[in-house]
């Protein structure tokens, strides 16, 4: 795998937001497969959130919050995945993101069957089950866990299972979250450019509203300037003859 870095060329500065949020278990995972994917995005400038990132300690808070920010998700799933509450923790945040619109998740099977995850089966099903044994009393927290799992198994992913070499499914994980980046730039780019002509339309239509009351108040003085000059000198000339008589009689 250290030669599979060099299929992909640093372009350009790294975002500083976090475009992607990376949810996994196990240290075998961080250190092998995961290490190569992390560097894969870097090198094709994509910003990528895993927990390591951050200090140990902080609530699971300070994670959604890194979930909101991001993108992308990615999900891999291993035969440990359902040992950790954190992870399916994640999970469920990301599949209440992905709900509402705000992030696209890409499951990745590794080194287990699909069916293993949509149906619960294998060690991945008697982890989640032995976590459940252990957690008597949350029943909510654990319909939420198996939601998400049914849930995120079911979206369009990719399985290690089709790759003879792992630098195969790295390249092939890195081009998918390249594309959908791309897509959600297109798209919000094009929500931008329609609001911005909306504004624009309704400038344009707010300065032919001055331009026709400039018009008609230019209009108006031009027609009536005269007798509204000469209705304002005979008042004045009145008020200067109140005011004189006013103060004639009050010397009186």
């Amino acid at each position: 795998m250290g030669s599979s870095l060099s299929l992909f060329t640093n372009v350009g500065p790294i975002p500083p937001q976090y475009q992607v949020f990376i949810n996994f278990r196990g240290e075998k995972l961080r250190d092998g497969f995961l290490g190569f994917l992390v560097d894969a995005l870097l090198k094709e400038n994509v910003n990528v959130f895993i927990d390591d990132h951050e200090l140990r300690g902080k609530d699971l808070d300070h994670l959604f919050n890194r979930i909101e920010e991001s993108r992308v998700a990615l999900t891999i799933f291993s035969k440990n995945f359902t040992e950790s509450r954190w992870c399916l923790d994640e999970l469920a945040k990301i599949k209440e993101c992905v709900e509402e619109g705000s992030l696209t998740v890409i499951p990745i099977f590794f080194k287990m069957k699909t069916d293993d995850v949509k149906k619960l089966k294998g060690k991945f099903g008697d982890n989640f089950r032995d976590l459940k044994s252990t957690h008597r009393g949350e029943l909510e927290t654990f319909r939420k866990w198996k939601e998400a799992l049914f849930c995120v198994s079911r979206k369009a992913g990719l399985s290690s299972s089709r790759y003879s070499r792992q630098n195969d499914l790295v390249r092939t994980i890195v081009e998918e979250v390249k594309k959908v980046l791309k897509d959600i730039s297109e798209s919000e780019r094009k929500i931008f450019e329609a609001e911005r002509n909306q504004l624009a339309a309704r400038t344009d239509e707010v300065i032919r509203v001055v331009i026709r009351f400039l018009s008609l108040f230019l209009l108006f003085t031009i027609v009536f300037g005269p007798y509204v000059l000469g209705l304002m000198s005979v008042f004045s000339i009145l008020l200067g003859r109140f005011i004189i008589n006013r103060a004639v009689e009050s010397e009186w």
